[in-house]
């Protein structure tokens, strides 16, 4: 049986996503949560592995289960109903992590023929909160929005991101990695100030390389505070060159928001040709 989870979670006290030996993560707190619960050694794969410190409000995982986990699963009703025991599996698991939890898991159900978490993905969608000296610092928002001393020329920043959405090589934008292509198709990115006077960043792309958002997120506060012009932004990434003045934000501002998927008769064409590009990216690497 596969699972489909829906997460969020304040990542400020996580070591990221990923489980690591030692380290306190997401991953690693859900899977020591759910082995209680089914047994074994529940694994999650997940949308998006997000770098320490990152939040989200739209994560998404699967997980698979074996009979003998499946059994366990907790019961509502009597009459051993399938889709009402994974619907119960939520709120079981939120019970094990206690009250007032920095992760939460907010719904699971049964997921679609052919769904995977990771590679039936479409896009991801970010979010990022930023206080300059027009908004001011507000205390109770540390933990969740970066804070900039300078005041920021938001259409400007609107306009210089405009600039960098569509297919092109973010290499200028991304910490590199082996066997790791930094070709991207960025869908959107815009500015807009919200109620509260914060600067918010919408960002949808396919996918992100390592620490993308945060950089380009960084490049627009640079056109925001004058230190670059609005076309910097489109020759920096041309030259595929990272500079001191495209600085990567703070990990506490950034929120994977939502994770797209397509139709369900589609999860596994799009899994299949996600992993075929992947492997083909790392054998030309």
């Amino acid at each position: 049986m596969r699972i489909r989870l829906d997460i969020s979670y304040d990542g400020t006290h996580f070591r990221g996503w990923a489980r690591q030996p030692g380290l306190r993560t997401v991953q690693g707190v859900l899977e020591d949560a759910l082995s209680r619960i089914v047994g074994g050694s529940p694994r999650l794969i997940v949308a998006g592995r997000t770098d320490a410190g990152v939040h989200a409000s739209g994560q998404v995982a699967h997980l698979d289960l074996d009979d003998a986990q499946t059994a366990r699963l907790p019961r509502r009703r009597r009459d051993n109903d399938e889709g009402d025991a994974v619907a119960a599996l939520a709120g079981r698991v939120r019970g094990v992590l206690g009250a007032y939890p920095d992760v939460t898991v907010r719904r699971t159900s049964t997921a679609a023929k052919g769904f995977d978490a990771r590679f039936s993905a479409v896009w991801r969608r970010y979010s990022y909160r930023l206080a300059d000296a027009a908004t001011g610092y507000d205390p109770l928002d540390r933990l969740r929005t970066t804070t900039v001393r300078s005041a920021l020329d938001l259409e400007a920043m609107d306009a210089a991101a405009s600039r960098l959405i569509g297919l092109h090589d973010f290499a200028a934008y991304c910490k590199a990695r082996e066997e790791a292509t930094t070709i991207r198709t960025l869908l959107e990115y815009d500015w807009r100030r919200g109620d509260d006077g914060v600067l918010v960043a919408n960002v949808r792309a396919d996918a992100f390389c390592h620490s993308m958002v945060r950089a380009l997120v960084g490049a627009c506060v640079a056109v925001g505070e004058g230190r670059i012009a609005v076309e910097d932004v489109v020759s920096i990434r041309d030259a595929r060159m990272r500079i001191p003045e495209t600085k990567v934000l703070a990990a506490r501002g950034l929120v994977l928001a939502e994770v797209g998927y397509p139709a369900d008769e589609l999860l596994a064409s799009r899994a299949e040709q996600t992993r075929a590009r992947r492997d083909a990216d790392v054998a030309g690497s």
